[in-house]
């Protein structure tokens, strides 16, 4: 009995030791380290990363690379207006101060791909169409977001019209409808723009007519959201889509090229003959790149850099 009580005993002491050897095998995600003292200190794999410092980025300094939009693009119009680069000349006559240093680009898209390319740029895009290639500044404090729109906090803001004659025809009104609907301002609000739902509901009408809709690139990418949406009430409805810019469209609009034109800023006082509807509010996102060291700027700074008065990031910094 005793040495089958032995054998049980060694057994067990066998397995245990096993077990052991087991545990520490499994822990190689440790560390250890022997002080001068003869102690051993003993860190996860983990915990020596997270006590890893990520070196700091150096601050953005040198020429600054302004990127804008050209003449006629409704987002120029209303940025230009905002931040006061629009200024009268001694005839009364306004004038856009935008340096003639500038690189202009004729699109949204362009003007990302730009920034996102060069740490030294800046630019400006319609919040709605900001993506994670670039990155949008707070302007005095505030994030560039729909909700910092809604509550007038973000200043960099301007409407998005659809313009038409006063006969609109009543295909068109049913799709204007549709838009300004609840079911429309959603669709803007999950688009990234500022809606205005007010309880209306849109009831099919079996609208099966084909219209032209021009104007403004920033607004275009909503627009294509919103007929195809209209579609799935109207399979019949055709919309060509035309981004042609904001003061192209409204003269379409004002010719009869368009039934409906589209417009990222307000109209002006010699833009006669036409209405006008507010479909969404949008921001103006300024932005750089990814790279860049700038989170921050404000009005002011923003216009001296767009006039050309601010030229090195270490002025802003």
């Amino acid at each position: 009995m005793k040495l089958i009580n032995l054998g049980k005993k060694i057994a067990v002491g066998a397995l245990v030791g096993t077990m052991l050897f087991s545990l520490t095998a499994c822990g190689g995600n440790k560390t250890t380290e022997t002080t001068n003292e003869g102690k051993t200190n003993t860190a996860t794999t983990e915990e020596t990363k997270n006590t890893a410092e990520e070196p700091a980025k150096e601050a953005t300094t040198g020429a600054i690379d302004v990127i804008s939009r050209e003449q006629g693009s409704g987002t120029r119009g209303a940025f230009t207006e905002i931040v006061g680069l629009v200024e009268k000349n001694a005839s009364g006559e306004e004038e856009d101060k935008t340096s003639p240093e500038a690189t202009v680009q004729n699109s949204t898209n362009a003007v990302m791909t730009a920034v996102a390319n060069d740490t030294a740029s800046v630019g400006y895009i319609s919040l709605g169409s900001l993506n994670d290639t670039v990155k949008a500044v707070k302007v005095e404090g505030v994030e560039a977001s729909a909700d910092n729109i809604k509550s007038g906090e973000y200043k960099i803001a301007r409407p998005f019209n659809i313009v038409y004659k006063s006969d609109l025809p009543k295909e068109a009104q049913d799709f204007l409808d549709f838009i300004m609907s609840d079911e429309g301002q959603e669709i803007a609000t999950a688009e990234g723009y500022v809606g205005d739902p007010q309880g209306k509901t849109y009831e099919p009408s079996g609208n099966s007519a084909h219209i032209t809709i021009s104007g403004s690139t920033s607004v275009t990418p909503l627009m294509e959201k919103l007929v195809a949406a209209y579609q799935v009430h109207n399979p019949d409805f055709q919309a060509d889509i035309q981004a042609t810019g904001s003061s192209a469209g409204i003269k379409d609009a004002q010719s009869g090229a368009a039934v409906l034109g589209m417009a990222s800023r307000e109209l002006k006082d010699t833009e006669t003959g036409i209405e006008k509807t507010v479909i969404a509010m949008d921001g103006i996102a300024v932005i750089v790149s990814k790279d860049s060291t700038v989170e921050d700027l404000t009005i002011e700074q923003i216009k001296n850099i767009f006039n050309g008065t601010t030229t090195d990031w270490s002025e802003v910094q």
